[in-house]
């Protein structure tokens, strides 16, 4: 998946959203249609690609839709019968993936069934919604700690830097330290540092963590550890509080005005 694909969520949800209304409408019903908003994740070709080929292809299976590989071929609702040459659609690009396996497509379809086969044994068969430090490492052993991780993105390393560096959140505020960002976010929200490195559900706290973690982790490249002990967090924590907290921080265009950080 590419960097663009960001345009992509934002289409997807603007269909999915107006699919929803007109559904609620025409059936005379309210509240969501679909569980979760629709979300995309970038990620580095090799070896999470494949990998993830896989787990879309498998959902149907673990969701009981259908019973066993052979099912799958008379599955409407994804590419599988297309790539092993069942359907013609046209819905997928089906060289890209069958080139990872072989340049001949037969055998490209046999070892590309037996790499689904091995899914269902249990193996790499974790949950790839999402990225993140632990779920990129266990997919590629040749990371280390000491690499950039970003729970939006399936990759490390230099790979995540690009991306970073591509959408604008460089760590160009490289020179502000935790200590600093942490005075300067609770000063903002009202509040003393020392209350953000306590266990509190108080709104005010969860907030003002949210943003530090954010601003911390992605764009002044502090390794999630340290702001994991500063602030009282486990690293899974901080991980997660990122997330929310870039959310909040573009909603408070005056704090990134004192801290000297723009909205990305």
């Amino acid at each position: 998946m590419r960097p663009e694909q960001g345009t992509l969520a934002a289409f997807m949800l603007r269909l999915l959203t107006g699919y929803a209304v007109v559904f609620n409408l025409r059936h005379n019903r309210s509240g969501h249609l679909f569980q979760n908003r629709y979300k995309s994740i970038v990620c580095e070709e090799d070896p999470y690609l494949l990998e993830l080929v896989r787990y879309i292809h498998l959902n149907p299976i673990r969701a009981g839709m259908v019973e066993s590989l052979e099912d799958m071929v008379r599955h409407p609702w994804c590419g599988h019968a297309e790539l092993l040459g069942k359907s013609n659609r046209n819905l997928i690009t089906q060289e890209p993936i069958l080139a990872f396996f072989s340049r001949h497509k037969s055998q490209a379809r046999r070892l590309y069934r037996a790499f689904l086969a091995d899914g269902l044994k249990g193996k790499r068969s974790g949950k790839l919604s999402r990225g993140g430090k632990r779920l990129s490492m266990a997919l590629n052993p040749a990371l280390s700690e000491k690499d950039v991780f970003d729970d939006r993105i399936l990759g490390g390393g230099r790979f995540v830097e690009n991306i970073l560096d591509a959408k604008g959140e460089a760590a160009q505020d490289a020179t502000l330290s935790l200590i600093d960002l942490v005075r300067l976010v609770s000063t903002h929200f009202g509040l003393e540092p020392e209350e953000l490195s306590l266990p509190s559900k108080a709104r005010k706290i969860v907030r003002a963590k949210a943003v530090i973690c954010y601003l911390a982790v992605r764009r002044l490249r502090i390794k999630g550890v340290e702001v994991a002990k500063q602030l009282g967090y486990s690293s899974t924590a901080v991980t997660h509080a990122a997330t929310r907290g870039e959310l909040i921080f573009s909603e408070t265009p005056d704090l990134g005005e004192k801290l000297g950080m723009a909205k990305v």
